[in-house]
């Protein structure tokens, strides 16, 4: 007997609506149900809702999970779709954190300006920089 929906909860910090809306989605088609109808969540069954949880957090869309969850469903056929699908999202990670520096960099430079502006009491002993 493996987790019910609460145990899958308590193991991947994911919440019980998020995991039933996965599954109403599609994305969770290997969980079995025990004989009452509910979910009984073995420890594959947990490593691959994380995976679905990571991929989610890393902006892939439902649909594509899905596809990813149905290619591992179809087994050794897809290593190299399944492969692609993870080289590209490495991509999308990469060009988002490229991005977040430079969000960094601006916030940072703001940080700097303005404990210069407070250290002099007045941003005018700082410069003529615009808040924007």
């Amino acid at each position: 007997m493996g987790l019910s929906i609460s145990g899958a909860v308590k193991k991947t910090d994911i919440p019980a609506t998020t995991i039933r809306y996965y599954d109403k989605k599609g994305l969770l088609p290997f969980v079995r149900h025990d004989e009452n109808g509910h979910r009984d969540f073995t420890k594959h069954d947990i490593t691959m809702l994380q995976l679905i949880s990571c991929l989610k957090n890393t902006g892939m869309e439902l649909s594509h999970i899905r596809d990813f969850v149905q290619m591992c469903q179809d087994g050794d056929t897809t290593l190299e779709e399944r492969l692609a699908l993870f080289e590209h999202q490495k991509t999308v990670i990469e060009d988002r954190i490229k991005q977040d520096q430079k969000y960094l960099q601006t916030v940072e430079h703001k940080i700097n300006y303005y404990k210069a502006a407070c250290a002099a009491g007045t941003e005018d002993a700082v410069s003529n920089e615009d808040c924007e």
